[in-house]
């Protein structure tokens, strides 16, 4: 049986501290020997192995660590402990090289090219894929039989009838903000029986609409970027196209038609809470009677108004539901790809839905509803 770990220490004339170790220094044997060696604080001077019986990497690694703590000179070492010794201190030893970093002029440009470039590709995959939905949408009109109709009753179940209790009360709730704030503006003039038109052209022509699209963009965009992301990760939309089923007709297609089915649905669901909440404050504030109330949103809403809420309905919900799939389909490497694919969706769909409702606006101006 091999000698288990030990050391002495001897002072000579001049202070210096010699450290001999003898003994195995394996890693089976070391744990104990390795916390007394931590608690030696006088400085030493030389490290002397000649007692060393055995040494494997673990021990030539602590032999090391001492020497560059006490800056301690390693003497007596056999051909084997140099070669473990040199084997573990060579590459801490080296200094890490680290490039310097170029100046702003250079930096700036660099980063508005990437961005640019970033931009030119991401636009080209998004043709892409929207090409490929085309060509499967178009091989569904050859062949029905192909289409997935419960896949799409499904979607339409998830992105529209389990969102309308969140978005009935997120709807009920602006529309008794639209309605207080506007008729505590409106008293100043006298005017507030004005605050029936304010929420009636707000609630169905812009608010409506733009408020459901960004509820579905956070809650179903997001999902389908996961879950679509989950199933590439796992490698579950290979396994589809080796049996032969197009991930086009089987994930995406029917996420993108339930949501540009129940937009509209939702949007005029949305539009009609907001009148509700609106009607509900001016019965308490305003002593505006609710049937008054409603029966004033007929009057002095103009039915262009309900048009445009459910025009927007469509393009908002292919928007959001082609966002998250394609973020969906672009994952890759990690899991922590998922998150980050699925951010993205949610920020691209409410900003696009946000700029096209911008577009809209000046649009139906342009062409008189108004």
């Amino acid at each position: 049986m091999r000698e288990p770990p030990d050391f002495t220490a001897e002072t000579d004339a001049q202070g210096a501290v010699t450290l001999a170790l003898k003994g195995a220094l394996l890693v089976s044997r070391i744990g104990a020997f390795d916390q007394r060696l931590r608690e030696i604080a006088e400085p030493i001077a030389k490290i002397d192995l000649a007692g060393v019986s055995a040494i494997d990497t673990v021990g030539a690694w602590i032999v090391c660590r001492l020497s560059r703590q006490h800056d301690a000179q390693i003497t007596g070492a056999s051909a084997e402990a140099e070669k473990l010794i040199e084997a573990v201190s060579g590459p801490h030893d080296a200094e890490p090289i680290t490039p310097p970093r170029p100046p702003a002029f250079i930096r700036v440009p660099e980063a508005v090219g990437a961005l640019i470039v970033g931009i030119g590709s991401g636009s080209i995959q998004i043709l892409g894929f929207m090409g490929a939905m085309l060509v499967s949408s178009w091989d569904i009109v050859r062949r029905p039989s192909h289409f997935r109709m419960t896949a799409l009753v499904r979607q339409m179940e998830l992105v529209g009838v389990n969102s309308l209790a969140i978005i009935g009360m997120m709807s009920f709730l602006v529309g008794i903000v639209i309605a207080q704030q506007g008729a505590v503006q409106l008293q100043q003039f006298g005017a507030q029986i004005y605050t029936v038109n304010l929420t009636g052209r707000l609630a169905l022509r812009e608010l409506g609409i733009l408020m459901t699209s960004i509820m579905v963009a956070g809650r179903s965009g997001s999902a389908f970027a996961a879950q679509i992301g989950t199933m590439k990760l796992t490698e579950e939309i290979d396994a589809m196209r080796t049996i032969g089923v197009s991930p086009m007709q089987a994930l995406v297609l029917p996420r993108v038609l339930a949501s540009v089915l129940m937009l509209p649905l939702l949007g005029f669901y949305a539009s009609i809470m907001a009148i509700i909440g609106g009607a509900v404050i001016s019965w308490f504030t305003l002593d505006i009677p609710f049937l008054n109330f409603i029966s004033r949103i007929r009057d002095v809403v103009p039915v262009t108004d309900l048009w445009v809420g459910l025009l927007k309905g469509p393009v908002f919900g292919m928007i959001v539901a082609v966002t998250g799939c394609y973020q969906g389909m672009q994952v890759s490497g990690n899991s922590e790809e998922v998150g980050l694919r699925t951010t993205m969706a949610v920020v691209q769909a409410i900003f696009m839905v946000i700029v096209l409702d911008a577009f809209f606006a000046v649009f139906f101006t342009k062409v008189g509803w108004i």
